[in-house]
């Protein structure tokens, strides 16, 4: 039988038989009438829904082609995905494109997985978070003032980073460089960047050294234990701390970065396998099954929550936003734990909102990607009648140098008493030479183990730059050669190379 509801609008309420009662009749004009009307607001909903998903759309435009490397992202509220997507592509030898089931390296965002494993072997009793770490590195030097585990986790211990120690060395992250030899480089270290807990500075070597600790203490790898610990518990099955270089991944995106032609060229390191700072593979599904942890506690209980949401302090009394391997902050009124992720061309960010049960999770595989604003601007299109007004732009004005100069010229200029400086200069930290050249006109150049000559720009108060560095040299006085040769390098602080003699 058909009737009108209104004037446009006929539905179907049923067979049946033809002498239907008015009763009947009037309840199933009821129904329909809320039929009709649920109907209407689920289209309602759904030109909602799709409003939205547009505007995350805009965000990834840029790589949402096929042939163009991009990422995969996720909007998560209460354990399930209100919008997940892959942009670009994760293969573009096959054609295979970005998808929230491809599995991704996540860079440093494997540091809240190595932190929370030493956050367990904490709470079952098998080491202390205030031990001195040469309890568990006897080949550490003393550096006068104990550096704890604690000091690891909030990277305030001064250890310098041993990425950069290599690049420094010459080392290539591709070349075959085992464990024993990334300790043995640490531990060689004459000096620390600054005392254990005067500071932050982000240092990849803390983290590789918790991942050594967690073997040490339990028995088993990093790998091992945080499968056993949090990824099978928690039904992460896609999900590894990458260990063995020849290990096979079913459905692993590539990595890219640009060339110089405007195309692209494969990024990813085959060799590379250190874990703890890094080296965690995953995908979309198994980072949300994490998020949802920090809520449900099923992992860790509550003495877990409560540990990993421990933030950094410094000696002199401040409190940093680190918190085992996530950054705890207040964004536009709203409170946010999260970390970012990068290495070998693949990029990765994970954003949650703890109040609003709210996260953003995102794996992509281009080096050019900055994947902090963009998870941002997606957290807006679901947030942003929550958040409250953006802060104002305040333009950068130039840092003075510390005498008050001007910016240092951006090109070598020539250095009359040249001469005093140039020389071999050794490092017992490295273990290796760096030299010092002049050309014929006057121009200095420094040369690093395995790399091209680069050019000593002067700077102020004596100073030279040098792609990254800083450079002074120690000389007795203004006409005596140079002595030595300090360099400073981020993540390193200072470190002096003594000249040979000729």
């Amino acid at each position: 039988m058909h009737f009108t509801l209104s004037k446009g609008v006929t539905s179907v309420v049923g067979g049946g038989s033809k002498n239907m009662t008015r009763g009947t009749t009037h309840r199933n004009l009821l129904r329909s009438t809320a039929v009709a009307i649920l109907c209407v607001l689920g289209v309602r909903t759904a030109a909602g829904q799709q409003s939205k998903n547009t505007r995350v759309d805009r965000i990834f435009a840029e790589w949402d082609r096929t042939d163009s490397p991009g990422c995969a992202v996720g909007a998560v509220r209460d354990n399930r995905f209100v919008y997940q997507r892959g942009y670009g592509m994760a293969n573009l030898d096959y054609d295979i494109p970005n998808s929230p089931a491809m599995v991704y390296y996540v860079g440093s965002d494997s540091k809240q997985f190595t932190a929370a494993s030493i956050a367990l072997l904490s709470l079952q009793g098998k080491l202390s978070l205030d031990d001195d770490i040469r309890k568990f590195f006897p080949e550490m030097p003393d550096y006068g003032t104990p550096i704890t585990v604690r000091h690891l986790i909030h990277h305030t211990s001064g250890i310098r980073d041993i990425y950069a120690l290599m690049t420094l060395r010459g080392d290539r992250l591709e070349d075959v460089f085992s464990d024993s030899d990334a300790i043995a480089l640490i531990a060689r270290q004459k000096g620390l960047a600054f005392k254990p807990g005067d500071q932050y500075s982000y240092s990849n070597s803390g983290y590789f050294l918790l991942a050594q600790i967690v073997k040490r203490v339990s028995g088993t790898s990093l790998r091992e234990y945080a499968d056993a610990q949090i990824f099978q518990p928690l039904g992460m099955v896609h999900t590894h701390f990458h260990d063995d270089p020849g290990h096979v991944m079913k459905n692993r995106a590539m990595s890219y970065e640009r060339d110089a032609r405007g195309g692209y060229r494969i990024s990813y390191l085959q060799n590379f396998d250190k874990i703890g700072a890094g080296g965690l593979y995953t995908t979309l599904d198994d980072l949300r099954k994490w998020d949802d942890n920090f809520y449900t506690h099923r992992v860790g209980g509550d003495a877990l929550q409560k540990t990993i949401h421990t933030r950094g302090v410094l000696n002199g009394g401040d409190t940093l936003p680190y918190a085992f391997g996530n950054e705890i902050r207040l964004v536009r009124g709203l409170r946010t734990v999260e970390h970012g992720g990068a290495l070998m061309g693949y990029k990765a960010y994970v954003l949650r909102f703890p109040e609003q049960h709210f996260s953003v999770l995102m794996t992509c595989n281009l080096g050019a990607i900055e994947p902090g604003p963009l998870a941002h601007a997606v957290a807006e299109v679901f947030l942003g009648d929550r958040m409250g007004p953006r802060a104002p732009s305040v333009p950068v004005a130039s840092a003075p140098s510390q005498t008050g100069a001007t910016t240092s010229p951006a090109f070598a200029a020539p250095t009359p008493e040249a001469a005093v400086f140039v020389g071999d200069y050794y490092s017992e930290d490295l273990g290796i030479f760096y030299r010092v050249l002049r050309s014929e006109d006057g121009q200095m150049t420094i040369v690093p183990p395995r790399r091209s000559p680069i050019p000593l720009t002067p700077a102020d108060s004596g100073r030279f730059r040098a792609q990254g560095m800083t450079v002074r040299f120690e000389r007795a006085d203004a006409t005596s050669p140079a002595s030595a040769m300090v360099i400073r390098f981020p993540r390193i602080g200072e470190m002096r190379l003594v000249r040979q003699s000729r």
